[in-house]
């Protein structure tokens, strides 16, 4: 849903972190997370599941993955209107 945006924080040596976001930038278009291999995919999809970007990171790197659902007009968080943000049945 447009607004909706994932925060990946990311261990780039020493000390240092370094924070990358990607966002769902117009309407109908979702962002998605992948894990395959050692490698976390973050990607903006369309409806259609065309991928628009993608943001590549090795897995033994990522020290955080946020996602920060939009809320809607009610107030709720997108997914199955339970208000959550979880999107699926169970705990």
């Amino acid at each position: 849903m447009k607004g909706d945006w994932v925060e990946i924080v990311v261990d780039v040596g020493g000390s240092a972190t370094r924070t990358y976001e990607v966002a769902a930038t117009r309407a109908g278009r979702r962002v998605e997370i992948g894990n395959r291999r050692g490698v976390v995919e973050v990607s903006e999809v369309t409806r259609t599941g065309t991928t628009i970007r993608t943001a590549r990171f090795m897995s033994n790197r990522v020290l955080a993955l946020v996602e920060h659902p939009v809320a809607d007009e009610k107030g709720e968080r997108s997914g199955d209107g339970r208000g959550d943000g979880r999107g699926e049945a169970g705990g």
